[in-house]
């Protein structure tokens, strides 16, 4: 007797059968979508089942803590989210795929008018980066290799700040990765364009996990300014 192939051992259970209390968490709240969240939104999902006019690009890390709709507090059809590993974007040219062709799209085909980099704290892409020895980084080829578009990141804060270690030296590279990220946008010929009649603007920002907070940057460099006293700082400009 032959074992059962993995399609015929799920066949007609979907899975479900297998499902663990995490997985069934999330069948559950699909449940909870449909009965309770979409009733009460249907009719902004309505307006959203012919098309999308996002305002920004959001680039950020693929790590599960971040939720950009969350720290920013935007409804569906607000945000046209990018997320990888590290929130790297190649130079042009560099890795032609699925980012350059996000950016491109955003720009192009949505006209978005603003493109937002944003790290946060303990990020485990910077700390691969700092640590191309380790055993768990030389285990995953495709991840090195892609954290090569961070790389001059890391030059800079060796350099510039050889008295960081540990956290602060992450932290340090987290910021200046949002830094390199943001010119390495305008390297794309779609962002040039627009950039050039004015029409589009770049951000950096940075999310601290622990506490909630939210820092921009200056992608020239600078210390990093929380966003709310940015925010009245500018209002005060005025």
């Amino acid at each position: 007797m032959t074992a059962p192939t993995p399609a015929e051992t799920h066949s007609g259970d979907h899975g479900f059968d297998h499902a663990t209390d995490e997985f069934a968490a999330l069948i559950e709240g699909v449940i909870q979508f449909r009965r309770r969240v979409y009733p009460e939104r249907q009719e902004q999902f309505r307006r959203l089942a012919s098309g999308q006019r996002p305002h920004t690009l959001f680039i950020t890390c693929a790590d599960s803590r971040v939720v950009p709709e969350m720290i920013t507090q935007t409804d569906p059809g607000q945000l046209f989210v990018c997320r990888n590993i590290g929130n790297i974007v190649p130079a042009y040219g560099e890795m032609m795929g699925g980012v350059s062709a996000i950016v491109e799209y955003a720009c192009t085909a949505l006209g978005v008018s603003h493109i937002l980099v944003c790290g946060h704290s303990d990020c485990g892409a910077m700390k691969g980066l700092l640590n191309p020895d380790d055993p768990n980084l030389r285990r995953m080829p495709t991840v090195a290799s892609w954290l090569r578009n961070a790389e001059a990141a890391r030059g800079v804060v060796e350099v510039t700040r050889p008295d960081l270690e540990g956290a602060a030296k992450v932290q340090a590279l987290v910021e200046q990765n949002v830094r390199l990220q943001m010119q390495h946008l305008r390297t794309h010929p779609a962002v040039a364009a627009r950039l050039a009649e004015g029409s589009l603007s770049l951000h950096g920002w940075v999310y601290n996990i622990e506490d909630g907070t939210v820092s921009t940057l200056d992608e020239a460099g600078g210390e990093p300014v929380p966003l709310d006293k940015a925010v009245a700082s500018k209002g005060r400009a005025r």
